[in-house]
């Protein structure tokens, strides 16, 4: 593989992990906006997940309206965060694309797009693709193609992994 083709994998493997990280620190950090401008409180799910249309759209809004959401919510967004830490220094890449490749997942299913139209507030959905499948498909990508050990903390825990023993480390055994 070319030295371009693997640095743009791993420029896409840092963007995805800086969107993990920014959409985590979000929806931790801050409170939910209304349309005037005037905080609502917390950032909660439980709009979406009672909204949701997919084809598990009975468990999601069943988990919207438990007592867990607010515990689930800090999971996922706690989630997104270490995610998105770990893809963007390349550490524990193939771990961290497995967790991204599973919270996208759910996000599809929980509202597939299958108007064809594009829905008033929700950028990127048209017919049966959005932004959650198309950065799914992407982490796919970085899983395959095992971006941490091109360039991240992978590859360097490989390569200290690999090398010989110092003389002084022999020395000492």
């Amino acid at each position: 593989m070319s030295t371009a083709q693997q640095t743009m994998l791993v420029i896409l493997r840092t963007l995805i992990g800086w969107h993990f990280l920014y959409e985590g620190y979000f929806k931790l950090l801050r409170p939910a906006w209304g349309q005037d401008g005037v905080p609502l409180g917390a950032w909660s799910s439980s709009g979406y997940l009672r909204g949701a249309s997919g084809p598990l759209a009975n468990i999601f809004s069943a988990v919207g309206t438990s007592p867990w959401v607010g515990t689930i919510d800090q999971i996922v967004a706690v989630a997104l965060v270490g995610i998105g830490i770990a893809l963007m220094l390349g550490a524990l890449t193939q771990l961290a694309s497995i967790g991204a490749i599973g919270l996208l997942t759910l996000f599809y299913l929980s509202a597939i797009p299958t108007t064809g139209l594009p829905q008033p507030r929700l950028e990127g959905t048209y017919l049966f693709v959005n932004k959650n499948l198309i950065e799914l498909a992407a982490v796919a990508v970085v899983f395959v193609f095992k971006t941490g050990r091109m360039a991240g903390l992978d590859r360097w825990f490989a390569s200290a992994r690999r090398r010989p023993p110092s003389a002084f480390e022999e020395a000492a055994e």
